[in-house]
């Protein structure tokens, strides 16, 4: 850019030569000072048919297309994937995206070749494969991510998945209450009181599966106050949200009660089975709601903890449920919160009473502040000290509010009907 000024001709109308000055003297200015590229003008450039973008390149103001290394798409997703520092979750969650754009375009195809047209036409293909909305969503998203970091790494200048749009990836027909009949069924069926406390602490406590149960350690149940000190992976990272502490009711209390009678002596682990993190959860607890005479339902472990949320949601405020749960009121109505059948028949029977959280405060509270209960010292099977209600009239005493006639009734009991 030193020495004699250099040319560029262009041929067509005073608009035209206006546009192509404007982006020159960004691109000049850019390079001047080593700021990065407006995006207009990044954009105006990745438009540019190749014989204009040689007249570019031919000045030295960019590197010539033909000069740059032309990677491939299985480059790109290798490269995306492996420098992922993310959950487990949301790796598989990318790693289900790149497949889907492998499966399109192919290992081989040039990044750099790939369209606007092309990303529509693939999107249109997850339609055409009969993905469901929110499915769809989600893809789009990590596809749209990929290619960002496509741009950021140079191997493109514009990322033809820009404009596509993500859509809602909330999913409601997937979105199951599982009454407390059906569990009373389900926990008949375990094969053990690990399970039972797995079942439990997920559908009764709101533990996220198998992430905070697998966490869940004796130090962390309060037998006195009846709560659990809760440690959740999802929100470590956020100030304040490390730790949360949720009522432990009497149903899950009796279940820790058992097992903890049965650990050997220095077991830290509430559920040691998952300390194994290639635990197949998933494909037993389907075959136990079998043997308990149900259908499973989708999203086995989210369904049971978005019944508790439901459930915490009609009997407290609304902070205090999302604090049990870990998260805000908006997200526990965007994922969790159900409305049956049931609400809609109490909100028009003649004269139905309506449940509040003082109400169920006569009868027993899950939160564990109902009346005091003599309680003994004893040593955890970590070795901590720790105090626990002895007496087994607590858990009775708390039994009639848990079993109140307004519960939600979603899926169908004791049919083997799905719920979808």
């Amino acid at each position: 850019m030193n020495g004699k000024p250099k040319t560029i001709r262009l041929r067509g109308s005073k608009q035209t030569a206006g546009e192509w000055r404007t982006h020159v003297e960004r691109i000049v200015q850019a390079r001047l000072t080593g700021a990065p590229l407006a995006s207009t003008t990044a954009a105006w450039l990745g438009d540019l048919p190749n014989e204009s973008h040689k007249k570019l390149s031919s000045v030295d103001l960019v590197e010539s297309r033909e000069a740059k290394t032309v990677e491939t798409l299985d480059q790109l997703l290798t490269r995306f994937v492996e420098r992922a520092t993310v959950k487990a979750s949301t790796l598989a969650v990318y790693k289900q995206g790149a497949d889907s754009l492998r499966a399109h375009f192919g290992d081989d195809k040039p990044v750099n070749a790939i369209t606007a047209g092309d990303a529509d036409d693939w999107r249109r293909g997850l339609v055409d494969e009969g993905l469901a909305p929110a499915t769809q969503a989600k893809r789009t998203r990590v596809a749209k991510s990929i290619f960002r970091k496509a741009v950021r790494w140079a191997m493109i200048d514009k990322s033809p998945f820009d404009h596509l749009k993500v859509g809602s990836q909330h999913n409601d027909d997937r979105r199951v209450y599982v009454p407390r009949e059906v569990i009373a069924d389900v926990l008949a069926a375990c094969p053990d009181d690990e399970w039972r406390a797995v079942v439990g602490l997920v559908r009764f406590a709101g533990l996220r599966c198998p992430s905070e149960v697998g966490l869940l350690r004796w130090a962390d149940v309060d037998w006195d106050k009846n709560r659990l000190a809760i440690r959740s992976p999802k929100t470590a990272g956020h100030d304040g949200h490390a730790v949360r502490v949720a009522p432990m009711v009497p149903e899950l209390a009796a279940i820790l009660q058992r097992l903890f009678d049965a650990a050997e002596d220095g077991a830290v682990r509430v559920v040691p089975r998952l300390a194994d993190p290639k635990s197949n959860l998933r494909t037993h607890f389907q075959r136990i709601i079998i043997r308990a005479g149900h259908s499973p339902w989708p999203r086995l472990f989210h369904a049971l903890r978005a019944s508790c949320a439901t459930d915490w949601a009609q009997h407290f405020p609304s902070h205090v449920a999302s604090k049990w749960l870990g998260h805000s009121p908006v997200i526990a109505a965007r994922h969790y919160l159900t409305v049956s059948d049931d609400d809609y028949a109490r909100a028009v029977a003649t004269n139905a009473p309506t449940s509040t959280p003082e109400g169920d405060n006569e009868s027993g509270n899950a939160s564990g502040r109902g009346e005091a209960h003599e309680s003994e010292r004893i040593v955890t099977k970590s070795g901590e000290s720790t105090a626990y209600a002895s007496g087994r009239a607590s858990v009775r005493s708390h039994a009639k509010r848990e079993s109140g006639p307004d519960r939600i009734r979603t899926l169908p009991v004791g049919t083997g009907e799905s719920p979808d």
